[in-house]
């Protein structure tokens, strides 16, 4: 009865999984993707929610539609070249050292598509669509590595489609917007499973910590919905404010558990009547992405000169904990995570050298809502720097092509995380990140 009780209580693996729905992304805050506007990336999104010549306002500040005339279209696309090396060391329930490497470089390319229409009627009413990914992320270890325990691979994608509305209250100078927001999001996530650490705990002869690993693959999906708000001021014909705020999106996963258990494993946990024990079966989760509310502002030094700013505030108090409801017997896995709310603040400008090209740059300063009692080798997060350059093309007057570039260099993130089978990881990561966006705008 007492190993029984033993199997009852490790069965809670937490699995390294629940972490992968709160983990950190190296490109923005959390696990929060801005690349929805290459435009506004030369500029490090300073003015993102008041730029009147970016379609991407309609996810940014739907008020700021109202700038725009006719029927524009928009197509970026980012590339994000994630890399980062992990340098630490690891040991088991027994203080062993944990076999396997450093588990290579876990990042890779991901290209971030984003697509936005904006219409704008006669009587002073301005629609709009777009379809981005405003959280995100991909990484993937080597198998075997020492931190095997905690992530394998990890996938992440929330996809948006907004559709807006905005309408000028005072011509020239005051709009309003609002926006309704669906969002589908997808979740698979994996890492291994010391089986050899569970029987030894149990009292079971044989086994050892590290001598009988399995794996599990965790797969979600949800569709939620949420809305946003937002107003545009325009005091003077230089000046241009914007404030716009974002729901809260609360998401209940659905999918599957697949466990892949050593054969002397199996055979042990049917012997002692927990072969019901880490099956394959449905599983549930609830995710909450952030409510964000962003300040924005633009002024007009002169014809040629732009200069632009914004202050971005990210509720993620909204992940207290992650909790996995396996409908199977294996009880819930629960891990507390009580991210704190974050600031970016960006500045940025354009500079219209001629008709037909205009030069921009930028910075910003991004915080993260982790410390080292919750970071995770899922996707370690840390402050980090913004570092922008981008240019427009006018081919012709319906037709410009953006470029930009952005270099993100993160402070060093260092984690030291245990289990509750005794693994612990310690250690810091060599990280970066490369930004490269190309867009079209086509307005007719």
């Amino acid at each position: 009865m007492h190993t029984h009780h033993r199997f009852i209580q490790m069965s809670a693996l937490a699995l390294g999984i629940v972490g992968a729905l709160a983990i950190g992304q190296a490109q923005a805050s959390g696990f929060q993707l801005k690349e929805n506007s290459v435009k506004a990336q030369g500029r490090s999104f300073a003015g993102s929610g008041v730029a009147k010549d970016d379609a991407s306002v309609v996810v940014n500040n739907p008020a700021s539609m109202t700038e725009f005339e006719g029927t524009t279209v928009q197509n970026d696309v980012t590339v994000i070249d994630l890399g980062f090396n992990f340098e630490g060391r690891g040991t088991d329930a027994l203080g062993r050292p944990l076999t396997g490497g450093d588990g290579g470089d876990a990042g890779g390319l991901t290209p971030v598509p984003a697509l936005s229409v904006i219409h704008k009627l006669d009587n002073g009413l301005t629609l709009g669509a777009m379809i981005h990914a405003p959280f995100g992320l991909k990484t993937e270890y080597d198998r075997g590595w020492q931190g095997r325990y905690k992530a394998l691979k990890s996938e992440v994608k929330i996809v948006d489609l907004t559709l807006s509305g905005a309408y000028e209250i005072v011509p020239d100078h005051l709009s309003v917007g609002v926006g309704a927001i669906f969002e589908k999001a997808e979740v698979t996530l994996s890492n291994s499973v010391d089986f050899g650490t569970l029987l030894f705990a149990s009292g079971v002869p044989g086994f050892l910590p590290q001598s009988a690993d399995g794996e599990a693959v965790v797969t979600g999906d949800n569709v939620g919905f949420g809305w946003m708000v937002g107003v545009n001021f325009r005091p003077t014909e230089r000046l241009a404010l914007g404030l716009s705020h974002r729901s809260e999106i609360d998401h209940d996963l659905e999918g599957s558990a697949d466990w892949t258990v050593p054969g002397n494993a199996r055979t042990v946990l049917n012997a002692v009547g927990r072969g019901a024990l880490f099956n394959d079966g449905a599983v549930r989760a609830k995710l909450t992405t952030p409510s964000i509310t962003s300040f924005s502002a633009s002024y007009d030094i002169n014809e040629a000169f732009t200069v632009y700013g914004n202050y971005d505030m990210t509720d993620w108090h909204s992940i207290e904990e992650v909790r996995i409801d396996f409908v199977n017997p294996d009880p819930d896995s629960v891990e507390d995570f009580s991210w704190k709310d974050t600031i970016f603040w960006s500045v940025g400008a354009d500079w219209r050298i001629s008709e037909t090209l205009t030069l921009r740059g930028g910075y910003a300063f991004d915080e993260t809502p982790t410390s080292i009692a919750t970071r995770t080798p899922r996707l370690p997060d840390e402050d980090r720097n913004w570092y922008s350059l981008g240019l427009t093309w006018n081919a012709t007057e319906s037709l410009e092509v953006n470029a930009a570039y952005t270099r993100i260099k993160p402070n060093t993130p260092r984690i030291r995380t245990t289990n509750s089978f005794g693994h612990t990881l310690v250690g810091e990561y060599e990280s970066g990140v490369n930004l490269f966006g190309l867009s079209a705008q086509l307005k007719f």
